[in-house]
């Protein structure tokens, strides 16, 4: 369920992104990249339903809060029923250790990015290609350490695949794409998230303060 590599450090800002499910075989998986190292020290990922991926996330967030100083910014995708988690999850954040992702548009134009008044990440026709293509290019560039190697194995059964219309990529027959969805939404967070203002330090308990792609 969950995978760490590494500690959270002290004054290090986390940007989160999960692609959730609604069952039947499939897998909920959320990424949490550190925007201050660029790596990516932890993964959860489950064959399990959104509804029970939530309070652990949450509980995740309010330790990585815990253990930085710095509030992580977090979006499910919208897709899935995750809207719906996601407000759950701003429920359930009554110290405010984290903070919730504010659909943006203009997100990967040239446009200056603003913010809705929705929560959480669209992915769609529009946005996925997007996605995909800057987290295949943050790879080839070795500009993220991933330490995942199922994420990593994902990548290799990912393929191009010719519709009626075009071609999109996705997961060959028999694969999974949840690691890498939920790592190119991670990355899109990159993009536009800044590191919040401090939380009071009231809340904040005591602690200690490879790049690959197949194309």
């Amino acid at each position: 369920m969950w995978r760490r590599y590494r500690k959270y450090k002290q004054g290090e800002f986390f940007v989160v992104f999960a692609d959730t499910a609604t069952g039947a075989g499939d897998y909920c998986a959320c990424q949490f990249l550190s925007k201050t190292n660029l790596d990516v020290p932890a993964v959860y990922h489950s064959k399990t339903i959104a509804s029970e991926m939530t309070p652990l996330i949450h509980l995740e967030l309010e330790r990585i809060c815990d253990e930085t100083g710095i509030r992580p910014v977090v979006a499910f995708e919208r897709n899935n029923g995750g809207v719906y988690e996601l407000e759950r999850l701003a429920t359930l954040n009554r110290d405010g250790k984290y903070l919730i992702y504010q659909t943006r548009i203009n997100t990967g134009t040239t446009k200056t990015t603003e913010k809705t008044v929705k929560l959480g990440w669209d992915t769609n026709s529009a946005t996925r290609p997007t996605m995909i293509l800057m987290l295949k290019e943050a790879i080839d560039n070795k500009l993220l350490k991933i330490y995942d190697k199922p994420t990593i194995n994902e990548m290799f059964s990912f393929i191009n695949v010719q519709t009626s219309t075009s071609w999109k990529a996705q997961a060959e027959v028999g694969a999974h794409d949840d690691l890498i969805m939920s790592l190119a939404g991670a990355w899109q967070l990159y993009q536009t998230e800044d590191p919040p203002d401090k939380p009071d330090p009231k809340t904040i308990k005591s602690g200690n303060l490879v790049s690959i792609w197949a194309g």
